[in-house]
């Protein structure tokens, strides 16, 4: 029999669901795990050490395992998309007014227009993801003066993978952990997890079943605030100018071995939409895409949908 314990943190719904054992202890292990992830790479405490780095852009600084660790992997989901999942997007992320909890975003209007671009034809190019630098051996990390990071498309994806994975090793029961859309599961069910994929919260979605792998849906609909001006903006910029995106696929799911994985391969395609195809069509992973208009599409072994209402 599945137990399921369910809250709201770090602006979405996590939920953590297991086959046998104690849930209790299993919240305890997720919450905790995401205690220490805030403490590390979020962008809105000022005590972060995330937030210590680019306060002293230029330098190399000490950071804690945990930090190097989700630094790097936001690295390699970097490299993976050709830089259309860059890290170095939480200063234009805040300059668009997403500088706090969204509900105090949405409450507060702020930022300037979703619609202006990086200074002037003359201002140099930003620096990106390759002007990161870590040391994990010294444990160091610096980014140039005036950059922010923003781990969010890979750190609640990670989180959910190394959650669910503590959560299995603590009896050797099955466990799914979701945080925010992105859902990872770990042992062996005794039948198929059935889960509910939707754009945005509350609303009609599709139903899949899954045994393995980590499930990711990154969309424009769900993360959305207005400007100072009035200007509407969502959370998935595009590397390439600053601005969120504003290609032909509004959400994209994707299930893969794993939850970073599937949330990197779906924020690369809502970013750069047809483009992203090769990073999708690949063994071990499958997508759903919903274009602008509404109409679904599939990438590779895409299981069987039940359609679920709200």
């Amino acid at each position: 029999m599945s137990v399921v314990r369910r809250w709201d943190a770090w602006s979405c719904t996590v939920s953590v669901t297991v086959e046998g054992g104690s849930p209790d202890r299993a919240e305890r292990v997720v919450r905790d795990l995401m205690a220490d992830v805030d403490a590390a790479v979020s962008r809105f405490r000022d005590d972060a050490e995330l937030v210590r780095v680019a306060r002293h852009g230029g330098r190399l600084v000490p950071a804690s395992a945990l930090t190097v660790e989700l630094v790097q992997v936001a690295l390699q989901a970097a490299r993976a998309t050709d830089g259309a999942v860059d890290p170095t997007l939480g200063a234009d992320l805040a300059a668009l007014g997403y500088d706090a909890d969204l509900d105090v975003v949405r409450g507060a209007p702020r930022g300037r227009s979703a619609g202006t671009r990086h200074g002037g034809p003359d201002e140099p190019h930003r620096p990106g993801w390759r002007s990161v630098r870590v040391d994990p051996e010294l444990r160091l990390v610096g980014v140039p003066a005036g950059v922010g990071l923003d781990l969010g498309a890979v750190a609640k994806a990670w989180t959910a993978d190394e959650a669910a994975r503590r959560v299995h090793a603590l009896d050797g029961h099955a466990a799914l952990v979701e945080i925010g859309g992105d859902l990872a599961l770990a042992g062996r069910p005794s039948r198929p997890w059935q889960v509910d994929v939707a754009e945005l919260r509350g609303e009609a979605g599709t139903r899949v079943a899954l045994t393995d792998g980590g499930l990711a849906t990154s969309s424009t609909q769900e993360r959305r605030w207005t400007t100072a001006d009035g200007t509407p903006a969502h959370h998935l910029l595009d590397p390439r100018t600053g601005r969120p995106a504003d290609g032909p696929w509004r959400t994209v799911t994707v299930w893969a071995p794993t939850a970073v994985l599937a949330n990197t391969l779906s924020t690369a395609a809502v970013v750069r939409g047809p483009e992203a195809r090769p990073w999708l069509e690949r063994d071990d992973v499958a997508a759903r895409v919903v274009t602008l208009d509404g109409a679904v599409e599939h990438v590779g072994g895409w299981p069987p949908e039940t359609e679920v209402a709200a």
